[in-house]
């Protein structure tokens, strides 16, 4: 069955379109674009490569608090809620459109462990520092692509600023953004850095100053684990990933 459109919707920051095929549906930014999707019975169940790679960091800690920079259809933050019973979330989105159409038809729950916030992410980052995040991830995305200021060295000082001391960044990038200086910065700032290319053209990075050492037994036995949590089998993207630093 072809997705059908069953929802449309205008804000200053563009088109929110829903689609649905009787199984999935698609968050998309344009007539040509597809940003998300779930699988309405198990919606807490990322589909995409690049948001399964995103909880990566799992394998290594369990994040009291986390901090979403862009929102999406919410995959990701429902899949955290869902696998890590406490952690307490700040979700960033800037379009009040996209925080509506998240809860309307994706099913991101209303909870008290998830709070979002209507900004601009960046404006976010600069506000003095309250409190510190286990876990930060952006994936700041429009119909045209990546937000560059994602890969900036200011953006990621203003990141790290509210890392706690062995918390772990996320950045969402495209393959394309390998050329670009994003790589040094992260070295610059981060003891460790791990990447992860998906078969959906995401080059997701990961960066920590928190410990890594796992042996190979103790790994398997986490991706069992986290598996059984996620719903998915996690080994598919823990073979992906590869350590730079």
């Amino acid at each position: 069955m072809l997705p059908k459109e069953i929802y449309r919707g205008h804000d200053e920051f563009g088109t929110v379109i829903v689609l649905d095929d009787g199984n999935c549906r698609y968050l998309s930014f344009g007539e040509t674009d597809e940003q998300s999707c779930i699988l309405k019975q198990s919606p807490e169940v990322p589909q995409y490569a690049f948001i399964r790679a995103m909880i990566y960091p799992l394998l290594y800690l369990s994040p009291n608090r986390a901090l979403s920079l862009g929102l999406g259809a919410g995959s990701l933050n429902g899949a955290l809620h869902s696998i890590l019973p406490n952690v307490k979330q700040e979700i960033v989105e800037i379009s009040p459109e996209v925080v509506e159409v998240a809860h309307r038809y994706f099913y991101l729950p209303r909870s008290k462990r998830i709070n979002i916030e209507v900004s601009d992410a960046y404006e976010y980052l600069q506000r003095p520092v309250k409190r510190k995040f286990d876990l930060i991830t952006a994936d700041l995305y429009t119909s045209e692509g990546l937000n560059e200021i994602q890969v900036e060295a200011v953006f990621i000082d203003a990141a790290v600023a509210r890392l706690s001391q062995k918390g772990w960044l996320v950045l969402n990038c495209w393959s394309d953004h390998r050329e670009v200086e994003i790589l040094d910065r992260l070295r610059e700032r981060f003891d460790t850095l791990f990447s992860c290319t998906t078969g959906d053209g995401n080059w997701v990075l990961f960066a920590t100053n928190g410990p890594v050492d796992v042996s190979s037994s103790q790994m398997k036995s986490r991706i069992k684990e986290l598996s059984s949590r996620a719903g998915f089998a996690v080994n598919t993207i823990a073979k992906r990933v590869r350590q730079i630093v």
